[in-house]
């Protein structure tokens, strides 16, 4: 019989479907994959032809093809994860084989583990908890996120011209057990990725059912304690539904005590309305509140004032909530074409308490300031699919527009006394920034050669209301950018990929930048390529370098925390990214993640063009254990070098080196744990800045480093039942 078109679907024993699950024709050498939906579409098949299913924490599955009219239902087994099973393929993603790898080897246990999942990425609490945490990679100092884009199930983190700082990604709404898959690109070559996307996104999907009902009890040092409840509502072959929910708290290392506590909860439907459409529904909501020490200065450390775990300023801290609502619908309209859309509505309230100078604005009340904000979003999300082939070529194209408004009420930066007293408003108005989006992609795949051209195009409308006006008006201002992009993989086999990725990506500037400078240089673009491969030396290693370039245009900084426009030059970064994976043994896993950037301004003269706090040497390492007698564990190591805290590296922010453990074991349906940070009590700074200051009893300012401090020696024990 002639060769056709075989179509089906892949799920495992629990009926949930398995995205990128590799599926070989062995007498052709010939292969696909399924999409988010399981399904698959796999041309050029003939009656006897044998395929072979296999998926990372999968047993492989053979099927010897007897009938070409009726779709395949393939079931795959859950087994332990097996790195000899890994096949690098024609994706322009290949690289989250290494998120995949790393959830299974240790999975996502706390909400500092969620983003430090991908390789190279670093992050810094320094305001009690609640904050979101300060990101680098790539030699950035992200801030929350001004050149990173985040999402969690398509779901956008940043927000747009935030009270506190441009693309300011909140991810403490995320349950981390939920957490079932990371994706991750670093660079700016993703058609679908839009602002933000300079040094790369994170996108985290969160599970489609639980594989069981589970309760999760935790209690650690400084009064920390954490209650976890999962529990499946439905869950047969066509619907499934679960609720998740959380309630933590914890007082911290600090004298000060941070009486943080945050409370989340999570529900996720998802159904088969028909053979070839689906739903998904998903709400959360999450409120947090802490007090916080904040940054110190090292001087009151040395001269004996405070302790490292003291304070200036006790009286910081915040408040926080967010409420989403997400409605996903995919419909399979052909064998080869998909639509996939979505909505969603988010409801969040803002509201943080800082004093980064002390006294050096107010000698008598001190400079502590409040920003604040309440906004909505809303967006919607839509793309079409469509897979092609003919005699010598094969791949895909797609279409998509997005569009996205924010709209926020009294976005305010005032001037307080104790958090209580509003001694001065400083920035107060109403803002609605829209986003519009579109792009078009196709994968060319010829022999082993897979070309990847890409054009998106973004419009936005920024409008101000400033209500520190005398007389009411809007401020508005509008700019399109074009992002085309262009990458090329070479698959010389399944275990060796070459890639050269290019394109141009941009993030937004805060609303207040842009009708400030009247538009002017508002939509700054940012330019780059790698140049790399990944490779399967052996069976059980896993192998990935690149070297990379980045290049941002002028652009001007919205200051948050003071409520002025700063100007920022043309940079240029490069560097060298290489990432690890070995599984010596069947229960013993080695990954390892170093990373060099050369970071620099280019209009500035040469010894003043340190980018500061840009970090230029990372390296992450560790040992997992999970062995079949029930024991599991981890020991891992993240190391951040010396990095300048300003222009000229005159005030230099100390590197560190950390080492965390994770032991437990697996009893029947039970499952018992502890964790510890900092296993060796280190002494290190979480986060610093170079920061002009001024003490109550001094009479001049002082600019040097101000730090939070890194948690000290943390035990941690839990206990889960599973059901």
């Amino acid at each position: 019989m002639s060769a056709q078109t075989i179509t089906g679907i892949v799920t495992d024993q629990y009926q949930k479907p398995l995205q990128e699950v590799n599926i070989l024709n062995k007498k052709t050498d010939n292969h696909t994959h399924s999409d988010a939906q399981g399904n698959f579409v796999f041309e050029k098949i003939s009656i006897g032809d044998t395929l072979l299913f296999s998926h990372v924490g999968f047993q492989d599955k053979l099927l010897v093809v007897s009938d070409l009219k009726t779709p395949l239902n393939i079931v795959l087994i859950i087994k332990s994860i097996s790195l000899d099973e890994i096949v690098i393929k024609p994706q322009i993603n290949t690289l989250q084989l290494i998120t995949d790898i790393d959830i299974q080897t240790n999975p996502v246990n706390s909400s500092q583990d969620i983003l430090r999942k991908v390789p190279g990425l670093f992050i810094g609490q320094h305001a009690g908890g609640g904050k979101a945490e300060q990101i680098f990679l790539r030699g950035f100092d992200i801030d929350h996120g001004t050149d990173i884009s985040i999402s969690v199930d398509g779901l956008p983190v940043n927000m747009v011209s935030h009270a506190h700082g441009q693309g300011y990604s909140d991810l403490h709404f995320v349950i981390p057990e939920t957490i079932e898959k990371v994706d991750f690109g670093k660079g700016v070559y993703y058609e679908d990725k839009g602002n933000f996307t300079t040094a790369g996104y994170v996108d985290f999907n969160t599970k489609q059912k639980l594989d069981y009902n589970s309760i999760k009890l935790e209690v650690g040092q400084f009064d920390t304690y954490r209650a976890l409840g999962m529990f499946n509502l439905i869950n047969d072959e066509k619907n499934s539904a679960y609720i998740a929910t959380e309630f933590q708290s914890s007082d911290g290392a600090f004298e000060s005590p941070q009486n943080f506590n945050r409370i989340n909860i999570f529900g996720k439907y998802t159904g088969l309305i028909s053979e070839t459409d689906k739903i998904s529904i998903t709400a959360s909501h999450f409120t947090s509140k802490w007090d916080a020490s904040g940054q110190i200065p090292q001087r009151a450390v040395d001269s004996g004032l405070i302790s490292r775990f003291g304070s200036i300023d006790d009286t910081e801290g915040g408040t926080t909530s967010r409420s989403n609502l997400k409605i996903d619908y995919d419909k399979w309209i052909s064998k080869n074409g998909s639509l996939k859309s979505s909505v969603y509505l988010s409801q969040y309230d803002f509201e943080l308490f800082s004093n980064f100078t002390f006294f050096l604005e107010d000698p008598i009340n001190g400079d502590q300031i409040k920003q604040k904000e309440n906004r909505i979003i809303y967006g919607l999300n839509t793309e079409y699919n469509e897979a092609f082939s003919t005699k010598n070529i094969n791949g895909n194209w797609k279409l998509g527009v997005s569009l996205r408004n924010d709209q926020t009420d009294d976005t305010e930066l005032s001037h307080t006394l104790n958090r209580t007293e509003v001694l001065e408003q400083i920035k107060l108005g109403d803002i609605n920034e829209t986003n519009l989006g579109a792009y078009i992609a196709t994968e060319i795949n010829i022999n082993k050669w897979t070309f990847n051209p890409s054009l998106r195009v973004d419009y936005f409308d920024f409008q101000y209301n400033d209500a520190l006006l005398p007389t009411y008006k809007t401020q508005e201002e509008t700019k399109a950018i074009v992002s085309p992009k262009f990458n090329i993989l070479y698959n010389q086999s399944q275990k060796l990929q070459l890639y050269l990725k290019t394109g141009k990506g941009f993030h937004s500037n805060d609303t207040r930048v842009v009708v400030a400078e009247e538009g002017k240089e508002i939509l700054p673009a940012a330019y780059g390529f790698d140049a790399g491969f990944i490779w399967k030396p052996t069976p059980k290693m896993l192998f990935n370098l690149a070297y990379w370039y980045l290049y941002l245009e002028q652009e001007f900084v919205y200051v948050g925390d003071a409520g002025v426009v700063e100007p920022s030059g043309k940079t240029q970064r490069q560097g060298i990214d290489l990432s690890y994976r070995y599984q010596p043994l069947p229960w013993l896993f080695w990954s390892f993640d170093a990373n060099y950037t050369y970071a620099r301004s280019i209009d500035e003269p040469k010894e003043m063009d340190y980018i500061p706090l840009a970090p230029d040497f990372t390296l992450v390492s560790g040992l997992n254990i999970i062995h079949k007698s029930g024991i599991y564990g981890s020991i891992n190591m993240r190391y951040l070098d010396n990095r300048p805290a300003n222009e000229d590296n005159s005030i230099v922010a100390e590197g560190y080196t950390v080492f965390d453990l994770n032991a437990g074991y697996k009893w029947k349906k039970f499952n018992f744990g502890i964790q510890i940070q900092n296993l060796f009590d280190t002494q290190w700074n979480e986060t610093q800045f170079a920061t002009e200051s001024q003490l109550q009893y001094e009479t001049e300012s002082v600019e040097e480093i101000t730090f939070t401090p890194g948690t000290p020696f943390f035990l941690k024990t839990s206990i889960q039942f599973n059901f």
